[in-house]
């Protein structure tokens, strides 16, 4: 296994030196490293941020940077690797760190397969050379810094599962914020009633979600795609403008495509109701910070509501439930989640028939 320090050292002593990208699982311990020691490091809204971030880095410095991400975040970076960073353009150099989820052989969760069979393929497709990253990563980051100065060329260096040695992050997210994620989810069950129907984010939100009631008819669990959620909720509800349709989202997620926002607000759906958890944190991750600590919610709808009590959530929930009209809902609650969460049983497929037949019914 690789000491994250060791590694960070070795990228130093190469001048790279600036990181951008999206926590990853397989990632998070050398997330949690230069979370804690790299002066500049910039935990970005997806992945496409960071490779134009990092391009702006070497524009400035003649350096390349860090992009790391999941497997799953090459969906939002191809456009910029190849439109921007290719040799064929402005031909830039980054070195990118990718968390292989779903590697061929290894048993993942569904949502991971399929990007897992073709992450090699597709940096193969796009022209960027790559290593499995081992025990050899002295060479290895040698060799790719090298082929950077050397083609201006980006390389990307693959993360197997196990790879890094545990290291926990020193400078946590703390709140005070009375509410588990999972606490508010129960009270808003109870509120809602069983005749509306929830989207909700990937991670930690649908998989209490599911633990939370024994039905999940009215649930569609986005278990990928992370800052759809509130997408995949407004083409249901602009479809069926007679059901009460709520997506639960996450401050990560929604940061992730925040430009889904004033569309949703333009088309100000009756049936349309946006839940926002907000623990300032990548959570299921390693709990590394987002920026929505800076946003002001306020902006996002006409009506916006913002809670951080069991009380404050109780008194409010009536009336933002009740309104005519698309509007959203902070929910502050502290990070974390208990060690024996589960997961969903049933497989994406058949959550998907389950509901569309509740939906249509």
């Amino acid at each position: 296994m690789i000491n994250p320090a060791d590694f960070y050292e070795i990228l130093k002593n190469h001048e790279i030196n600036c990181f951008a990208g999206v926590p990853d699982s397989l990632l998070k311990d050398f997330c949690a490293y230069i979370t804690d020691f790299a002066p500049n490091h910039t935990i970005c809204a997806n992945e496409g941020n960071a490779a134009a971030l990092a391009c702006g880095h070497y524009l400035a410095s003649k350096h390349p940077a860090l992009v790391y991400m999941q497997n799953s975040g090459l969906g939002n970076i191809v456009n910029p690797l190849l439109s921007l960073a290719d040799k064929d353009v402005y031909n830039i150099p980054l070195l990118l760190l990718i968390g292989w989820r779903g590697e061929p052989g290894i048993k993942d969760e569904p949502q991971h397969i399929t990007q897992g069979k073709l992450t090699l393929p597709l940096l193969e497709v796009m022209g960027i050379e790559y290593q499995i990253l081992n025990d050899n990563f002295k060479e290895q980051i040698e060799y790719a810094a090298k082929y950077m100065q050397d083609t201006l060329k980006p390389f990307a260096l693959i993360v197997k599962k196990g790879t890094f040695d545990n290291y926990k992050l020193k400078h946590k997210i703390i709140n005070n914020f009375e509410l588990t994620r999972e606490d508010a989810i129960k009270i808003l069950l109870d509120k809602m009633g069983d005749d509306s129907f929830i989207i909700s984010t990937t991670g930690y939100t649908s998989r209490e979600l599911y633990e939370a009631r024994q039905e999940h008819s009215h649930d569609f669990l986005t278990v990928g795609s992370m800052g759809h959620a509130s997408s995949i909720a407004l083409g249901i509800a602009l479809n069926k403008p007679d059901k009460k349709i709520f997506c639960f989202d996450g401050d990560g997620a929604l940061l992730m495509h925040m430009g889904a926002v004033p569309v949703i607000a333009s088309k100000n759906l009756k049936n349309f109701k946006h839940i926002v958890f907000n623990n300032n944190a990548h959570d299921s991750v390693g709990a590394q910070p987002t920026a929505s600590k800076f946003v002001n919610f306020k902006g996002f709808y006409k009506q916006v509501f913002s809670v951080s009590t069991s009380e404050e959530l109780k008194k409010t929930l009536p009336g933002f439930i009740d309104l005519k009209e698309t509007a959203l809902l902070e929910i502050k609650v502290k990070c974390g989640t208990r060690s024996d969460l589960g997961r969903p049983k049933e497989l994406p497929k058949d959550n998907k028939k389950t509901f569309m037949g509740a939906l249509n019914d």
